[in-house]
C-alpha cells in the first residue's frame, strides 16, 4: 500500500475534475481525496496498491473529456489510511 500526494494543473477546474476523479477512484479501488487549488490546479492524495495507482494516475495524466491537463506533480507521502475518496468542496485543514 502507497499514499501518493498529485497536483494536476492545466484546465482543470470547471470541467468536472473532481466529480470524475472520484468516480474512477471508486472503480479502481483508490482511497484519498480530490480538491481544487486556489491557483487553478487540482490537488489528489491518493492509497493504494501500485498497480492501482498506475492506472489511477495514467487516468490523471488525461482527465475528463472537457480537462486539458498540462501536468502532474507526483510525491509519495505518509499512508493516512483513508476509509473512501472524497470530493473536497472547501479547503479544510487535514
Amino acid at each position: 500500500m502507497k499514499h501518493l500526494n498529485i497536483i494536476v494543473r492545466g484546465k482543470v477546474q470547471g470541467v468536472f475534475f473532481r466529480a470524475s476523479t472520484k468516480a474512477v477512484a471508486d472503480q479502481i479501488g483508490i482511497k484519498g481525496f480530490v480538491k481544487n487549488e486556489k491557483d487553478g490546479s487540482v490537488y489528489i492524495e491518493a492509497e493504494g496498491e501500485d498497480f492501482m495507482l498506475d492506472a489511477f494516475t495514467d487516468w490523471c495524466r488525461e482527465g475528463p473529456d472537457r480537462s486539458e491537463v498540462e501536468g502532474l506533480e507526483i510525491s509519495s507521502g505518509e499512508l493516512r489510511n483513508f476509509r473512501n475518496f472524497e470530493v473536497v468542496k472547501k479547503n479544510l485543514l487535514w
